[in-house]
């Protein structure tokens, strides 16, 4: 399927952390939107890899998705491997984005560090003919990147607003990971971490007067038509 936007993580629910606002306001536009879970969270303290799939689908319906896929390789064993590369590479491939999201490089979790690493150097080799030629070579025209745990400098925001409750609604599908319940253990994500999303969306949006802001970050100059005019 070709995708107008593609957007990677290392498990699932990092998309929708990151970003879930910003996927429903493009599908409700009528956009292709697609996110690519790299593992299937096995080493998830809580909940299974069955029940983190089912999450996932009930999330990707709230949002919108026109396609959801895993890779299914190793949690906690993400590297820079050419294997690793060319999962990633032959996905991108295979749905031709326009624009692809990934993890901001830097975050508490090396999984998350290690799936932008990887993205970059997937976006890199997509292009080029003479890698995998098996498939066709894939320019990818943009390429940002979304906080999970922790924020650095932001490049770029997004009204979310209007797509705030569909935001939340993704996250409570991951039930097992933001809930506590019999034979759960402590993570940081039973411990208010929705609550803590919600106010850092709604600290990003403040100096712009906006209610609610999803950040992102660009490793590369972003390009405008003219100064003044009205972007959205």
């Amino acid at each position: 399927m070709s995708l107008d936007i593609l957007i990677f993580g290392a498990h699932a629910d990092d998309a929708e952390i990151g970003m879930a606002g910003t996927i429903a306001k493009h599908t409700a536009a009528g956009m292709k939107v697609g996110v690519c879970d790299l593992t299937k969270a096995e080493m998830s303290s809580n909940g299974t890899v069955e029940r983190r799939a089912e999450e996932a689908e009930e999330a990707s319906r709230v949002l919108g998705l026109s396609c959801r896929t895993n890779l299914g390789l190793p949690d906690r064993g993400l590297y820079i491997t050419p294997e690793h590369i060319q999962a990633v590479t032959a996905e991108i491939r295979r749905h031709a984005p326009k624009i692809v999201f990934a993890p901001y490089w830097e975050d508490r979790h090396p999984d998350h560090v290690m799936c932008s690493k990887l993205v970059q150097e997937a976006v890199f080799n997509a292009k080029l003919r003479n890698y995998m030629p098996e498939m066709p070579a894939t320019p990818v025209k943009e390429l940002y990147f979304y906080f999970i745990n922790d924020i650095g400098p932001v490049d770029l925001i997004v009204d979310i607003t209007e797509h705030y409750e569909q935001k939340e609604q993704s996250l409570l599908s991951y039930r097992s990971q933001f809930e506590v319940g019999a034979g759960t253990v402590s993570t940081p994500l039973n411990q208010g971490y929705i609550e803590r999303v919600r106010a850092r969306d709604s600290l990003l949006g403040q100096r712009s007067l906006i209610p609610f802001a999803e950040g992102f970050a660009s490793n590369t100059p972003y390009v405008v038509g003219q100064f003044g005019a009205a972007f959205r």
